[in-house]
């Protein structure tokens, strides 16, 4: 029996990119053993809110062993680089018992410096944005990544990160488990206006909310032509929960303004795929907004040189601005202007992501997955 660990030691808006996975490995490999693990019990029950998606699969929740005071922690802060090495340390035996280790994220290459040296490590990644980031040098540390598309894979060949025969490329699982959840979605506005989805970054050093976030939303607080959807990246409010809840209290009388500064709506599409425009700086959730192409607004609040770097190339999918003084006029040429973006974002979809036969990615991601490690055993 192959035993397979899924564990999720940060932020709940990783697991959508490798759960599925998981739960198509528990699906259609009975010769495997799945372990879903998580750090805090909220995370655990959300995981298998998600599983139960999949009724066919049978996978395992385990809840990572961790003294009760520490987990109480990261429930209230959320979880920061201490609390994800600490879920790593505590539970060395426990990682050391599988064949693999299936993560969306890089800190969990930290478990071999921890010791564990057996189980096989493979990356996931979680978004598909241009930032360097996403294309770090450790990645030449996993056994076996996961990549949506071309774009991805060009990257990290180039600066040999990646060897083949060790990857699989065409996988990106999220979109599987949002089309599972599309029937449930519910009409976010009722008053027939655009609808516009500000997602600003958590970096404080990249993103346009510590500068120009607040004029934006007040902005939008004083005007009757559009809703809005504040949506930030999920790490901005998860250590500054408190201020998150105030923000929504301040425009709480807004019935034409959405303000989630963390649900499990903000991180399973239901915002990216409700919106007419797009409007943030650099999140990777760009590239899944313009799976539907539509009107995107960058805000380079930092006066970034950003023409030439590879790190903004999905500024090229719309009007690039510096601040938000306008910003009615700008909304308004991005709507018009759409037309003259529209190859380009087509373009950036078919680079970025990879759909064979338009169908779900995560079963051949699990195969690939399987396939590997029975060679590499």
């Amino acid at each position: 029996m192959m035993k397979i660990a899924f564990p999720y030691i940060a932020q709940p808006h990783q697991t959508l990119h490798s759960l599925p996975i998981a739960m198509e490995i528990a699906t259609r490999h009975p010769e495997t053993e799945v372990h879903v693990a998580c750090t805090t019990k909220a995370h655990l029950d959300y995981a298998q809110s998600l599983g139960a998606l999949y009724p066919q699969a049978r996978a395992r929740y385990d809840l990572l062993a961790m003294p009760e005071r520490l987990r109480r922690h990261i429930e209230r802060k959320g979880p920061g680089v201490l609390g994800k090495l600490a879920s790593l340390f505590l539970n060395r035996r426990y990682f050391a018992d599988f064949n693999a280790i299936v993560v969306p994220e890089r800190t969990s290459l930290y478990l071999r410096r921890m010791g564990i040296t057996g189980p096989r490590l493979i990356w996931t990644r979680h978004g598909a944005g241009d930032r360097a980031i996403g294309f770090a040098r450790d990645v030449r540390a996993f056994d076996f990544v996961l990549l949506s598309g071309r774009k991805v894979e060009q990257r990290l060949l180039a600066q040999g990160a990646i060897q083949p025969g060790r990857y699989y490329r065409g996988a990106y699982a999220k979109f599987d488990i949002v089309r599972r959840m599309d029937a449930d979605r519910p009409a976010l506005f009722d008053n027939g206006r655009p609808t516009v989805l500000y997602n600003p970054h958590f970096s404080a050093r990249l993103s346009s909310w510590p500068i120009c976030g607040a004029r934006a939303l007040e902005w939008f607080a004083n005007q009757d032509r559009y809703n809005l959807i504040f949506a930030p990246h999920y790490r901005l409010f998860d250590r500054h929960r408190a201020a998150g809840r105030a923000l929504v209290r301040r425009y709480a009388a807004c019935p034409h303004m959405l303000i989630d500064p963390g649900s499990a709506r903000s991180i399973d599409m239901t915002y990216t795929m409700a919106a007419d425009l797009y409007l943030g700086d650099v999140s990777s959730q760009v590239a899944e907004f313009m799976i539907r192409p539509r009107p995107a607004l960058f805000l380079n609040a930092h006066q970034i040189d950003w023409q030439h770097d590879p790190n903004y190339r999905f500024w090229h999918l719309g009007h690039v601005i510096d601040t938000p003084d306008d910003l009615g006029g700008q909304i308004d040429r991005a709507f018009a202007d759409h037309s003259s973006f529209l190859e380009a974002q087509r373009r950036y979809v078919l680079e970025t992501f990879e759909f064979p036969d338009d169908g779900p990615t995560a079963p051949a991601a699990a195969d690939a997955i399987v396939n590997y490690l029975k060679i590499a055993a």
